[in-house]
């Protein structure tokens, strides 16, 4: 018999499906596993304080695997500090790419200012030689097209794809990219160039029906834009090839009795395309010139109708978007702007650590130059990513910790001095419960 004794992980959570199932999570791991009603008296009996001793049974093995019970012997905090760490290799790069800062729609609830057209033909210069000049350390880089609204610069996206595919393919990096647009251009034909450029991830933006949604986001004439969306998506539905469309649905008091409607008729279009995936988030303010005039809900009837409306789209035979389940991995909840490895590049060559602050000083971390390189101030930069779990002792003893480390938003705790916290960690048994559902 080991001598061994096995104590439950401080990074579990536990949670029970609709028919009493029970569901854990380790954030340490990722691992999300269920067990039976007949399982769970021996599965819950071992994840007690005082733990077991000895030969684990077939059935609680696969606990130890995937990190649900751990030796005693094991130092749990020095684990989730050494994988902090990690968020500091040099090997991968994400670079948030802005071919344009102009955009042809004007949202009620947009924070930006749209103060640059295209991208510099010298910055392009500049970003195409320095992902050349770090190819050879770099295993895989990430690319995030993002504006204003990209695709009205998609020859600057042709041109800098092409540079960049040149570069990982000599190399073999590991190249994924994404990104946000509000849909209105991007055509069928537009979608298979970008497709061919490797852009597989999408994030767009639909506020419900077209009475709602074009009362939000119209265009900067103020002409609608709900119809030619959905047409859009319509059309791209029909290439078959491997990508992921998230549909955002940003909800305030305005539009909140709407979503039930809306979700509806996104499941009659594509509730049988699990490329097609819902992503609901509450409005806030984000730093706009209505931000004063914005209905925004309150934290806890934001926080209830994200889950209720994922859930309601399930029921539609919708699939939450996979960034949800990808936030409950390690490090999954951390800010790109809380790595080291990330920028967000302007249009004229200023670098940043975030995309909702452009205008704020302390974002202003650097600039990029036509020769590929960088001029960084490392005293702003330090703000951004030693901002979390090592100075504040309660993300230090949370269940989370591995997953966001503090630094779901280091913005939110440099503006506020309070702990930003993720939806999915302040909900995890209702997120716990909704992934089981879709997955089962």
């Amino acid at each position: 018999m080991s001598s061994t004794r096995w104590l439950p992980s401080r990074f579990n959570a536990i949670s029970h499906a609709d028919n009493g199932d029970l569901i854990l999570y380790n954030s340490y791991s990722g691992a999300i596993v269920s067990f039976s009603v007949e399982e769970k008296q021996e599965v819950m009996s071992a994840l007690k304080r005082e733990g077991l001793p000895g030969d684990l049974s077939d059935l609680l093995q696969p606990l130890a695997d995937a990190g649900f019970l751990v030796p005693e012997n094991i130092d749990e905090e020095r684990r989730a500090s050494f994988l902090h760490q990690s968020l500091h290799r040099t090997d991968t790069m994400h670079l948030i790419v802005m071919p344009t800062e102009a955009c042809n729609f004007r949202c009620t609830y947009c924070y930006q200012t749209f103060p640059y057209g295209k991208m510099k033909q010298e910055v392009r210069e500049g970003l195409k030689r320095h992902i050349e000049q770090k190819a050879g350390s770099l295993q895989h880089l990430n690319i995030s097209w993002f504006g204003g609204e990209p695709m009205l610069a998609l020859d600057v996206i042709q041109e800098l794809s092409e540079s960049i595919l040149k570069t990982v393919n000599q190399h073999d990096i590991s190249y994924t990219a994404e990104m946000s647009t509000n849909g209105y251009l991007l055509t069928s034909e537009a979608f298979r160039s970008l497709l061919n450029w490797n852009v597989r991830r999408y994030m767009i933006t639909l506020d419900g029906m077209a009475d709602i949604h074009d009362s939000r986001r119209f265009l900067t004439g103020g002409g609608k834009t709900f119809a030619r969306i959905i047409e859009n998506l319509k059309a791209i539905q029909q290439i078959n090839e491997n990508y992921e469309i998230y549909i955002r649905i940003n909800f305030d008091e305005a539009n909140l009795d709407e979503i039930p409607r809306f979700l509806k008729y996104i499941g009659s279009l594509f509730s049988n395309d699990p490329r097609f995936q819902i992503f609901c988030r509450p409005v806030g303010r984000w730093g706009g010139a209505n931000d004063g005039d914005l209905p925004i809900c309150d934290n806890r009837t934001a926080e209830t109708k994200i889950w209720e409306f994922s859930e309601f789209g399930l029921n539609q035979g919708l699939n939450m978007s996979s960034i949800i389940e990808s936030a409950l991995m390690p490090t999954g909840s951390v800010c790109y702007a809380a790595k080291p490895h990330s920028f967000a590049v302007g249009a004229d060559g200023q670098l940043y650590k975030c995309t909702c602050s452009l205008d704020e000083e302390f974002n202003k971390v650097g600039t990029l130059f036509s020769n590929g390189s960088m001029e960084i101030d490392y005293d702003k930069m330090a703000l951004w990513v030693t901002s979390g779990e090592e100075k504040d002792s309660v993300c230090q003893s949370c269940f989370y910790r591995p997953s966001c480390q503090g630094n779901h938003c280091p913005l939110y705790r440099l503006r506020t001095g309070k702990r930003p916290c993720s939806y999915e960690k302040r909900k995890i048994k209702r997120v716990l419960g909704l992934i089981y559902k879709q997955n089962t």
